[in-house]
């Protein structure tokens, strides 16, 4: 039986690393798992735990729509990235940012950081009510930061196979400070209790905008995946909306509610075991390698 899951095992881990990180993904990881120099983090840190599991597929979905409720946030993303026109394309420049600075050398790391300053000094202008924007200011780089932290955490602690301790994942959350402050996000959480209480203190600015009803739409109704693609993909994606808070859910008009929520979540972890499963085939990835 095993002879026969191998190839399927193996198919399926390449196109999701294909999907994910590009057709380039094994030079990519060479480049930044075979250079030498310090890093910020080992193996052993709760972040490189957290960002190399395959949670990471349902949390980033959640990260996603959370973040489109801030209408500046919102707006960045709709006026400028393109996700629409090339959301592969944004999503493996994302994650392979996320890669450099969580598993790369400093000097990776900060050069990458470097780069995305340049670029968000170019993003400015008004949300659908007007109200001006930038992409480089600190409030709006803790609002995205803060929704993508609290994600990521939320969906390991569910979907991952040994969740953080109480006192691993406070460390989640200060480890996840060391890229973001160089961004120029500012008054980071330090824990999970400042995170929580972070994220409460932006819900008055919080609001389902035109753009995110379409960005949720976009996500969920069209995503952008083959056919026979678009079963898994709704797994992974019925695990994100299972991470939301109730309050963002009700926001963004999300019909999951009592038993539907533990379906979804069941949805999400049946998502990530294969996710989990089809990276383990991939011959050239070391124990460790991120999913």
């Amino acid at each position: 039986m095993d002879a026969l899951l191998r190839p399927v095992q193996r198919r399926l881990g390449l196109a999701l690393r294909s999907r994910v990180a590009g057709d380039d993904a094994p030079e990519r990881a060479q480049r930044i798992w075979g250079a030498e120099g310090e890093r910020w983090f080992t193996p052993d840190d709760p972040v490189w735990r957290v960002n190399a599991d395959a949670a990471m597929f349902p949390g980033g979905i959640c990260a996603l729509l959370l973040q489109s409720l801030h209408p500046g946030a919102m707006a960045g993303v709709a006026g400028h990235s393109g996700y629409q026109g090339d959301p592969w394309g944004r999503l493996q420049r994302t994650s392979h940012y996320l890669a450099v600075t969580t598993f790369g050398t400093v000097a990776d790391a900060e050069q990458a950081i470097a780069v995305v300053r340049a670029v968000h000094r170019r993003v400015r202008g008004t949300d659908h009510r007007g109200t001006p924007y930038a992409a480089d200011d600190p409030h709006l780089l803790r609002w995205v930061h803060v929704a993508e932290v609290w994600s990521f955490l939320h969906a390991y602690q569910r979907y991952a196979a040994t969740p953080l301790t109480p006192d691993e994942a406070d460390l989640f959350v200060r480890q996840t400070n060391e890229a973001a402050s160089r961004l120029g996000a500012t008054g980071l959480p330090e824990s999970v209790a400042e995170l929580e209480a972070r994220l409460a203190a932006y819900r008055p600015e919080l609001e389902a905008s035109p753009a995110a009803r379409e960005a949720t739409r976009f996500m969920l109704l069209n995503p952008p995946v083959p056919l026979l693609a678009r079963p898994g993909y709704g797994l992974i994606a019925a695990g994100g909306v299972a991470l939301l808070p109730p309050w963002a859910r009700r926001m963004l008009r999300l019909p999951v509610w009592g038993p539907g929520v533990g379906a979804a979540a069941r949805a999400g972890a049946v998502s990530t075991a294969l996710v989990r499963w089809g990276m383990a085939g991939l011959a050239d990835r070391r124990p460790g390698d991120p999913a």
